[in-house]
């Protein structure tokens, strides 16, 4: 039987990013690609992003998180899984632990995550540093300039989208800006098509991005190993910073998601802030036979 079974959970959702967070501190259990599908693919705990709460590994930390896309894989970041399992680890009873004027150190496989309480339901993470190198994000060819690179889909005379600005926020991110409406795009049959495109060895969250104002940018995203997605939090962040560097923005704006509204700021320091919402919908507990087909 899966060490997994009759394991208590919550359901959650940042912007109306679906979210599912997991305790093991205290325990040895690691969470496999399988049992991470099973989780998913069951209406209860169908999830965008899995957060699995770990014992710190790193000193000065309170938490370890791994985080698993609906396909089994990991993610190194997901802003909106983060600000729910701060919520979660100072406000449900069975997780809470002491923590010192609303701030939480929590570690991933990308890096230090810092998360502050700014009002009952709201958090700000501090996302970290973007990375801009091509062989940071990574690509598979050197680009000097990731503000623009060339891609396109469509006919080569008129293509659908092109020349998107490429970002890693501890994930790859490709942003196509474009001066119609997101939601007039069929991102579900484009994504997976250039998620999955052989200039992003590790696969790419691809966005499609229209500047509304000049503190204000409409999103829509096909997050990488998840699908279409109601909000994705480090999306918001790496469109905010590509829209920055092509001076289409300042280094601040509300980013409005078919989920909800994220406030992203690029500071001056190069830390990029999300601000964002928080929403408990459910608990509950994984039942044995969700795992029958998963060892």
């Amino acid at each position: 039987m899966s060490p997994l079974a009759n394991r208590r959970f919550l359901k959650m959702h940042g912007a109306g990013n679906a979210i599912v967070v997991l305790d093991l501190r205290g325990t040895e259990i690691r969470v496999t690609p399988a049992e991470a599908r099973a989780i998913a693919a069951d209406p209860g705990s169908r999830f965008d992003q899995l957060m699995v709460v770990h014992d710190p590994v790193s000193a000065g930390t309170d938490a370890f998180m791994r985080i698993y896309n609906t396909d089994g894989s990991e993610s190194g970041a997901c802003g909106n899984g983060t600000r729910c399992v701060a919520y979660a680890m100072f406000d449900d009873p069975a997780m809470a632990r002491p923590a010192e004027n609303g701030r939480l150190t929590l570690e991933t496989v990308a890096g230090l995550v810092a998360v502050r309480r700014v009002a009952d339901r709201s958090f700000t993470v501090d996302m970290g540093q973007p990375r801009l190198a091509w062989n940071e994000i990574p690509l598979a060819e050197p680009f000097p300039d990731t503000r623009r690179i060339e891609l396109q889909i469509g006919p080569i005379d008129d293509p659908i989208l092109h020349s998107p600005g490429v970002v890693s926020m501890g994930n790859p991110h490709a942003v196509f800006f474009t001066e119609r409406d997101p939601d007039t795009f069929d991102l579900g049959r484009i994504g997976p098509l250039l998620e999955n495109h052989p200039i992003f060895p590790e696969r790419a969250n691809i966005s499609v991005a229209q500047i509304t104002g000049r503190e204000a940018i409409k999103l829509r995203v096909w997050e990488r190993g998840a699908g279409l997605t109601l909000a994705c939090g480090t999306a918001a962040c790496a469109t905010v910073v590509a829209a920055s560097r092509l001076r289409m923005i300042g280094r601040q704006a509300t980013v409005s998601l078919p989920g909800g509204d994220l406030v992203i700021e690029w500071r001056a320091d190069d830390h990029v802030l999300m601000t964002g919402p928080v929403f408990l919908e459910a608990e509950g507990s994984f039942a044995p036979e969700l795992f029958a087909g998963s060892d």
